[in-house]
């Protein structure tokens, strides 16, 4: 696969060579490139960035695959700010697992594809879990896709003709793809299941953490009681904002084992402080009253001020009815051949047992596939039993009265 670099020279409308792909290094050329996707139905789409030093993203590279060509977009040479004229057009984005390319384009672009297709969640519909991009594609199209470094640096430059090829190739044959998957859901008759998650993981949250419920994120934080978690909620909170402002891990502004010590033992002085277990010199420079003021406002917070996880739980009667339709979701899941997490989670479960109104197995193919199920198995009008080969099914059950001696 060779690289066309396309500045000022080239035309991005004219098909490359063969397996050429265009390198976008010039801010004419991706305008044009724009442009003459105007008229397209659909687009392939992936971006390539880091975030291991940095709290938000940082964009190393987007690529872009159409009917007839395949273009590197380096952001670190051109701002990919008019891409955002192609994300909202009526066209569809073909991705794979998108999430994190979703909150990575809605920063670089200022928004997101109009419409998306992702072909992980297509892909979990037909039995296949929630695989990568090689193994659907050697599963569903029997081709090999490039093996390359996951851990290569992507915004080292210039890039080398390895990554080019690993990174090209991973929108190549998203839409012949995409095809396949689809001609199989349609046979299964579970296509708009499939575009249902996509529009639902399309408006999903992508905001940043809440400082105030970031300390939910801790380890063992369930396991904190009284003061210690009003400390955990403004430390954390504190360490948060630290984070954002300066474009770093949480990590690197305060560790965890760090902010877990102080708040089971709030120090009361910048002496105390400095003997907290984890921290040295650089995490208190020029913040360390700041710090010392965080734990001081959270050992005064009020019961009504504390931000408290949700429990996901429901009441003792209901406990073993989440169990038992959690092993039903499992048989069902795997009859359907649909990965189990997105037919229900436990959350799933326990949210329509407490009548959540926004319980995801109230409206939907879930509602009919598992929510009407469960909701007859807890009212007693269904019952499970075991198949007689392993497996579990869920019948009818014609309620008697129940006399009593």
């Amino acid at each position: 696969m060779s690289v066309q670099s396309l500045g000022n020279e080239g035309r991005t409308g004219e098909s490359p060579a063969d397996d050429a792909v265009l390198l976008i290094d010039d801010p004419s050329a991706l305008m044009r490139l724009v442009g003459d996707l105007s008229d397209a139905e659909r687009y392939a789409l992936d971006t390539e960035f880091h975030r291991e030093r940095t709290y938000f993203p940082r964009l190393a590279l987007i690529q872009l695959a159409w009917d007839g060509g395949v273009a590197l977009i380096d952001p670190l040479a051109v701002d990919v700010a008019p891409l955002a004229d192609l994300l909202k057009r009526d066209a569809t984005a073909v991705l794979h697992a998108a999430d994190q390319d979703l909150e990575v384009l809605e920063r670089a672009c200022g928004t997101v594809p109009r419409r998306i297709f992702d072909t992980q969640i297509a892909a979990g519909f037909l039995g296949h879990g929630t695989p990568s991009l090689q193994t659907v594609t050697e599963r569903v199209l029997q081709l090999r896709l490039p093996k390359g470094d996951r851990l290569t640096d992507w915004s080292r430059r210039p890039l080398t003709d390895t990554q080019l090829t690993y990174a090209a190739s991973d929108v190549a044959h998203l839409l012949e793809l995409t095809d396949a998957l689809v001609e199989q859901l349609e046979a299964r008759g579970r296509l708009a299941w499939a575009e249902q998650e996509c529009v639902d993981l399309l408006h999903r949250d992508r905001g940043n953490q809440d400082p105030d419920t970031a300390w939910w994120r801790l380890r063992d934080s369930r396991q904190l009681r009284g003061s210690s978690r009003g400390v955990a909620q403004s430390v954390a909170g504190w360490r948060e904002r630290q984070a954002i402002e300066r474009d770093i891990p949480p990590r690197f502004v305060l560790p965890d084992l760090s902010l877990l010590s102080i708040a089971q033992h709030p120090p009361k002085t910048m002496g105390e402080l400095r003997e907290v277990r984890g921290l040295d010199g650089r995490h208190l420079k020029g913040v360390g009253e700041q710090l010392l003021a965080a734990v001081i406002s959270g050992r005064r917070l009020t019961d009504e001020e504390l931000r408290l996880p949700r429990v996901e739980e429901v009441g003792k009667d209901l406990r073993p009815a989440v169990a038992l339709a959690a092993a039903w979701v499992a048989q069902m899941a795997k009859d359907l051949q649909i990965d189990a997490g997105l037919m229900a989670t436990r959350s799933d479960l326990v949210a329509l047992l407490r009548n959540d109104p926004d319980a995801r197995l109230r409206a939907g193919w879930r509602a009919t596939v598992v929510g009407e199920p469960v909701r007859r198995l807890t009212e007693g009008d269904a019952a499970l039993a075991f198949d007689g080969h392993g497996g579990l099914v869920l019948e009818e059950r014609s309620r008697r009265p129940v006399t009593r001696d």
